[in-house]
């Protein structure tokens, strides 16, 4: 059990018979009457984002997030598959489940599979990928002083926003965090 006092972003708990995972905080003393913690939750099963206000010393069941890497294999246009590298067990899990990461993961690549009480629910992407430009304006030498940007399709469909010098062919280094461009890769 933790107390409300003690929530802190990326806390995972059990709250109404759903789990939730705490994505901002703020613990609030006003001049008059009791302090409370204000919170906004991510819901981990379904995604939906909800504001929550709590006691300090109102009890929670923490939820423990089980997170294993596993290895990307290959899509069936339905469901996408994972293989478990320690014991070679494969999961298919279906779109609504990799929909963030899958943009930025080609067949082979490794990512986290995270899992609550044995069920897969959600896949995060290496924070940092290299992925190959196959689609793209021709780039202008020197330009490099301005901050205008152009898209790129990348090998994963992805289209990420990029400096006007990057070509078609350049593989470039991206942030899956935030869908931001890094650096051009030699």
């Amino acid at each position: 059990m933790i107390s409300a006092g003690d929530l802190r972003k990326g806390t995972t708990f059990e709250f109404d018979g759903q789990v939730f995972t705490v994505i901002e905080f703020l613990h609030v003393k006003p001049g008059k009457g009791a302090a409370f913690v204000r919170t906004k939750l991510r819901n981990v099963i379904s995604g939906g984002v909800t504001d929550r206000t709590f006691n300090p010393t109102e009890k929670l069941l923490e939820a423990v997030i089980e997170r294993k890497e596993m290895q990307y294999l290959y899509s069936d246009g339905e469901l996408y598959y994972f293989m478990d590298q320690e014991t070679y067990e494969q999961i298919p899990l279906n779109y609504e489940k990799v929909e963030d990461a899958i943009k930025y993961l080609k067949e082979n690549m490794f990512a986290i599979i995270k899992f609550y009480k044995g069920e897969a629910f959600s896949v995060e992407a290496p924070n940092f990928v290299e992925l190959l430009i196959v689609e793209c304006e021709p780039g202008a030498k020197g330009n490099t002083t301005t901050n205008v940007l152009k898209p790129a399709k990348v090998e994963t469909d992805a289209v990420i926003p990029v400096p006007l010098f990057v070509n078609e062919g350049d593989t470039i280094r991206i942030d899956t965090r935030s869908g931001e461009y890094m650096e051009r890769v030699k």
